[in-house]
């Protein structure tokens, strides 16, 4: 399982806050202090998951006596009815953490979904399916993060990774040919790719031999004539209004990739839920404590 290289702390405390976690009027008020419970996470949608990991990190943020037992791993298929979790812990901590773990994993595995949706309509090719830049702010590592849970891999993670020359780019140089030459005269060890939207604009790409050609809102038809004009030496990839229902007819062209901001920017979250299996007896009536842990919070 891939392992998230750093643990966005801030951005979890950040979200801990904003929920009001360690003010939780409700469970002050009907929960004994020392009650403890088992719960259950489960998908109640199929897909693919992902943003475990981070949703141990929230609960463990929360209270660090929560035990979590992951069922499942970040990238894994699961039905519905499928187990992700067993957690145990105070009833108080656990439904405190709840919502923020959830967020969480049901946004990045909506992504994780909608990716895996496009890796399989590709199923029998060699396309592959990347991301873009289209992500939420805050969030970018964990969404391309997602993306690769569902199989797709990433295009560049910021504007330093890599050099994508869009029409504004050509428009404000002056032509494809200049700005081309421009970045390689720059002398940044990253690589260089055009966006052409005609197939003249593709003609004048090759010329320069960038290291990725772009073919932005062509039918498949002209991307398939894209691709005898372009030679393997430069990768081709494909973007805009690439959708599941045409998404194979793409990857028929012999493009090598498409682009699809959607699965970031328009993924609906996977559905999961958790829910209180089994509370410890208490030796108390919640109401008993009502007056005092207020002061506790």
């Amino acid at each position: 399982m891939e392992t998230l290289s750093l643990i966005p702390f801030d951005l979890i405390q950040a979200a801990l806050v904003e929920d009001a976690v360690y003010d939780d009027l409700t469970a002050l008020a009907t929960i004994p202090d020392e009650r403890v419970a088992k719960a259950r996470i489960t998908a109640k949608a199929a897909g693919r998951v992902s943003g475990l990991q981070l949703a141990d990190a929230v609960f463990t943020a929360v209270d660090q006596s929560i035990v979590c037992d992951w069922r499942a791993q970040d990238g894994d298929r699961v039905q519905i009815g499928a187990v992700l979790c067993e957690l145990t812990g105070s009833v108080r901590a656990l439904l405190a953490a709840e919502r923020t773990a959830l967020n969480f994993m049901q946004h990045l595995s909506g992504i994780a979904s909608a990716t895996a949706l496009f890796v399989e309509a590709l199923a029998g090719s060699d396309c592959l399916v990347t991301d873009t830049r289209k992500t939420t702010p805050g969030l970018r590592h964990l969404e391309k993060q997602a993306v690769r849970h569902g199989g797709g891999v990433n295009h560049r993670m910021d504007l330093r990774s890599g050099m994508l020359i869009k029409e504004n780019h050509i428009e404000a140089c002056g032509s494809i040919s200049d700005a081309v030459h421009a970045c390689y005269q720059a002398g940044h060890d990253v690589w260089i790719e055009v966006e052409c939207e005609t197939l003249d604009e593709v003609t004048e790409a090759v010329a320069v031999c960038p290291d990725i050609i772009l073919l932005d809102n062509m039918p498949p038809a002209m991307v398939r004539q894209a691709r005898a004009m372009v030679p393997d030496s430069i990768l081709l990839e494909a973007s805009g209004n690439i959708t599941l229902d045409n998404a194979a007819d793409y990857a028929a062209t012999g493009v090598n990739r498409i682009a699809i901001g959607a699965i970031t920017h328009s993924a609906p979250s996977l559905d999961l839920s958790m829910r209180i299996m089994h509370v410890a007896e208490a030796s108390d009536h919640p109401g008993d404590h009502q007056s005092d842990q207020s002061h506790k919070a």
